[in-house]
């Protein structure tokens, strides 16, 4: 079976690696380490550590379907809704840290994590060097933090000008390796500011990205997130990621054409996201396109994992 390799960070790439071990264990997801909010925000702030979170929720793509692991998958995924110390925190997130401490290392700690869950794969982080993520907006404003980028505390209007980070950072050998070897490379489906072009902006992933011989597919969003994406049609996240990574890199991009309910949009309408829209720029673009019905749509609204993993199992 072909070497797959993802590369992203948050909920979409859970999606996808939760599709495609069902299909090989050739796969090692590539997450992005810049987190600066919530339980991982907090431990980085206390203990100085990278933050846990989306290797987490990789390790938790990852982990095998026995019976036996169902309960640990529940309490690696638990959050803690009481507690002076403990409110907000998630237990996966402590288990990491704890373990940090007890091998000396981050990267011994997710090893170890997941060999408790017996993941299919591999998970990495993009770099073990500490930075902060920061926006340039239109106007020259600069905004510090994973965190305050995500959440539109600044006025959304503005649109996001680059991003950058306020440290150098250089990719960690492992995944250099796991690039480079690869049949096939997937970036996204995330949030395109806070969870994919992070990775990019790392030093040496573009460069390993361009050297690699892996077929390169890109996973365009289903929604816009205010303060981050507003109003950006398909076209315009192709040319974001395009602005960083280069044209003629990839070689595949997806993107989701089925309509959701008009239920479902009227929650999201509130929140200032709508669907992504398949705009004309995309037929004036010289690039490989794969248009289709890829979401699941429950009480929210997702890429389908299993939709997703056939698509790029084929194209492997």
């Amino acid at each position: 079976m072909k070497n797959i390799v993802v590369i992203g960070g948050g909920s979409g790439t859970y999606q996808v690696l939760k599709g495609l071990k069902k299909y090989t264990s050739n796969l090692t997801g590539i997450f992005t380490m810049f987190d600066s909010g919530g339980s991982s925000g907090l431990l980085r702030d206390e203990f100085g550590y990278l933050p846990p979170g989306d290797v987490r929720r990789g390790i938790l793509a990852l982990s095998s379907d026995y019976s036996n692991t169902k309960m640990l998958r529940e309490l690696f995924n638990y959050r803690f809704s009481k507690g002076n110390g403990l409110k907000g925190h998630n237990f996966g997130n402590l288990l990491l840290t704890a373990l940090k401490d007890i091998t000396g290392s981050e990267l011994e700690a997710i090893k170890e994590t997941s060999k408790l869950f017996h993941i299919k794969g591999k998970v990495l982080p993009i770099t073990i060097d500490q930075a902060n993520l920061c926006a340039e907006l239109e106007d020259g404003t600069i905004i510090i933090g994973e965190n305050n980028i995500d959440i539109p505390k600044h006025n959304p209007i503005l649109k996001i000008k680059r991003i950058f980070l306020d440290k150098s950072t250089k990719i960690l050998g492992d995944a250099v390796d796991a690039i480079l070897s690869a049949d096939l490379i997937v970036i996204g489906p995330g949030d395109l500011f806070t969870s994919l072009i992070p990775n990019l902006i790392v030093e040496g992933t573009i460069e390993a990205i361009k050297q690699s011989k892996a077929k390169k597919v890109y996973i365009c969003n289903i929604m816009t997130k205010n303060g981050e994406t507003n109003d950006l049609k398909a076209s315009d996240f192709i040319k974001t990621l395009e602005d960083y990574l280069g044209k003629n890199i990839i070689d595949y991009f997806i993107i989701n054409n089925k309509k959701a309910s008009k239920e479902l949009l009227e929650k999201y309408n509130l929140e200032r996201a709508s669907q992504v829209e398949i705009d004309k720029e995309l037929d004036k673009m010289k690039v490989n396109l794969i248009i289709g019905d890829f979401i699941n749509e429950t009480d929210i609204l997702r890429h389908d994992s299993e939709k997703l993993a056939k698509k790029l199992i084929e194209l492997s």
